[in-house]
């Protein structure tokens, strides 16, 4: 060996064994992105609600619907997320292209209606939430959350903003922390998952379409297609798929990572909230639940300080995701068309 020769260190080998996990897991997390924030935001305040209301009324007998729930809404995403990526068009524009302006703009405003009585009962639920975690200013609480989303919306390019969203995601958490928080009959929570026990009766059916309508949304097709679009804008070797179809294979299997994880968080999260409210309201009777707000302050006194602080940091957390998506897909929907 030379004097001026370099030896280069030897990294242990536990070191060394551990880049090429790290690097997977950071791969993984980098795939993730418009099918994350979607399926997060599918948990937003009024779906709280439902999950709650199914879980109160019902027990454990309800969680069946998320067995067929998850099939169906990762079908409906991967469509709306692979027509922006082909197109480089949002659904709204490509569903122009096929029917008749008057009739895209009939649904385009049937969706702007729904998203914004959605927005103001999420808003009221984000104020609701915080009132009774500190005893005041639930109007106050419900503007300012208000202007805060809209301020973010308005001055933070896009880039900056879904990073924020896809860290916003990571607030789901608190519910699945309170499934362990509550005392759960785990026999009888997975029995109701994997044995569909439905009586035939007015309530029992209306919760159901409820719970399939709060999953399987319009406004999280508008919104995880025109995202697609904006992943394209936003990377300077991205194109259509139609104009790079060698670009396919890659994109897709991305595409197909992103929507199945995302939509497995949606699910996860809704049977938490119905076991944690089976599991506690359900058992003491306490089926007259008409908010998430509503949920999260009978669950104090049944379940504790901890879950009921943690129930309310989800309505907000989850509040705050889901407001951009509401408010992005009619906006990215009303341009499109």
């Amino acid at each position: 060996m030379n004097a001026g020769d370099v030896i280069a260190p030897k990294l242990p080998r536990s070191r060394i064994s551990k880049f090429p996990k790290r690097l997977r897991r950071a791969a993984f997390f980098e795939q993730l992105g418009p099918g994350l924030v979607t399926g997060a935001a599918d948990d937003d305040p009024s779906g709280i609600a439902t999950y709650s209301q199914a879980g109160a009324q019902f027990g454990f007998n309800m969680l069946w619907t998320m067995i067929l729930t998850y099939p169906l809404m990762t079908a409906v995403q991967l469509v709306s997320a692979q027509i922006g990526r082909v197109t480089g068009c949002g659904l709204a524009k490509n569903i122009g292209d096929v029917f008749p302006k008057p009739l895209v703009l009939v649904l385009i405003g049937l969706l702007f209606i729904a998203n914004t009585i959605n927005i103001g009962a999420n808003l009221a639920a984000m104020g609701s939430a915080v009132e009774l975690v500190i005893g005041w200013g639930g109007h106050i609480f419900t503007v300012a959350f208000a202007l805060v989303s809209l301020t973010l919306q308005l001055f933070i390019s896009y880039e900056r903003y879904a990073k924020y969203l896809k860290w916003l995601t990571l607030v789901l958490l608190a519910y699945v922390a309170v499934v362990f928080v509550a005392k759960v009959d785990w026999d009888a929570a997975v029995a109701g998952l994997v044995t569909p026990k439905i009586a035939l009766t007015s309530d029992s059916l209306t919760v159901v379409v409820a719970i399939f309508g709060t999953t399987i949304s319009p406004y999280l097709m508008f919104w995880q297609s025109s995202q697609e679009v904006e992943e394209i804008q936003q990377h300077a070797n991205a194109r259509p798929l139609k104009k790079r179809p060698g670009q396919a294979p890659r994109e897709f299997r991305r595409i197909r990572i992103d929507t199945f994880t995302g939509m497995a968080v949606s699910n996860i999260v809704a049977i938490a909230i119905m076991i944690s409210t089976a599991a506690t309201l359900h058992a003491q009777g306490k089926t007259d639940i008409t908010t998430a707000a509503d949920a999260a302050e009978a669950l104090r006194p049944i379940a504790g300080n901890l879950a009921f602080a943690l129930f309310s940091l989800g309505i907000i957390g989850t509040g705050l995701l889901s407001l951009p998506v509401l408010a992005g897909s009619a906006a990215y929907a009303f341009g499109e068309s």
